[in-house]
């Protein structure tokens, strides 16, 4: 264990996890639908300039085919949001955590002002998200018309009414899917025929995430932590300017002040999220 402290350790024991759909995660295709997941849509002609003030990436930068994963803090840095930005012509979705949607919408409006041209909706009801992992998840997509082999990290592909984006970085590697909520059934039929394994329970889930320690929404990011803590530094971006929470963060990474990181365990016996975590005597985190 090093001097540094630990963020929460998350326990998953093997009763839980369905070796099947652990299976799918690691060797196969899996398929997870993510309903409690939303949509929101930004317009008008300062919609970067709004998100850019704000969040941790560079907004700015995105263009046609890309994507950013990005953080949205508090004044003192800690986080309040993660979510993913996607670029459209005509407008940036973004792809909020589990139930953050409604939270994310408030806060969002809650900061134009009133020289801003932008307009922030939720069309959670229109479009619907779906989740495609493991190391089989290129081949499944096809079925759908979908080449995203060779797409990179965060890189985008349109194919008709379908929208794919790859993400290794952030959360379980794979292809966040967003579709038009009418076809959703149909889609997740024509997935699953091609080879997908739909996961109904979190457990195989949870393990995977633990093992690639991989933060995530309501566990690690959240507002105890700040984005280089939770293990989000490739998610602030350095060549833009100011946003809240942004001299804090340059603060730590210049002078190396970040004195606790999110790190793996193993341990000699289960474990509960906020056990503290102790060296020769001493807290080292929890």
């Amino acid at each position: 264990m090093p001097d540094s402290t630990a963020q929460p350790v998350v326990h998953a024991t093997a009763e839980t996890i369905n070796p099947a759909h652990y299976r799918a995660l690691t060797e196969g295709a899996a398929l997870v639908q993510r309903s409690d997941r939303g949509v929101l849509r930004v317009t008008d002609a300062d919609r970067a300039d709004f998100l850019q003030r704000m969040t941790t990436n560079n907004i700015q930068a995105l263009g046609p085919g890309r994507s950013a994963v990005t953080v949205l803090t508090s004044p003192t840095a800690r986080i309040l949001f993660v979510f993913t930005v996607v670029y459209e012509p005509d407008a940036l979705l973004l792809l909020p955590a589990a139930g953050q949607s409604a939270a994310l919408l408030r806060h969002l409006r809650g900061q134009i002002f009133f020289m801003d041209k932008v307009k922030v909706q939720d069309v959670s009801g229109e479009l619907a998200r779906l989740r495609v992992l493991g190391p089989q998840a290129a081949d499944v997509l096809a079925a759908l018309g979908l080449a995203v082999a060779g797409l990179a990290d965060n890189e985008t592909q349109r194919q008709d009414d379908l929208l794919a984006i790859r993400q290794q970085q952030y959360g379980l590697p794979g292809y966040e899917l967003v579709v038009p909520a009418a076809r959703q059934a149909e889609i997740v039929a024509a997935l699953t025929a091609a080879g997908a394994m739909s996961l109904d329970d979190e457990g195989a889930l949870l393990a995977r995430r633990v093992e690639l320690g991989r933060p995530a929404p309501g566990a690690e990011l959240v507002e105890e932590y700040n984005p280089l803590e939770a293990g989000l530094a490739w998610a602030c971006a350095e060549n833009k300017g100011c946003y809240t929470g942004q001299e804090i963060i340059a603060r730590q990474i210049t002078y190396d002040k970040v004195t606790r990181t999110l790190v793996g365990l193993i341990a000699d016996r289960p474990l509960t999220p906020g056990d503290e975590v102790t060296l020769e005597g001493r807290n080292a985190g929890a």
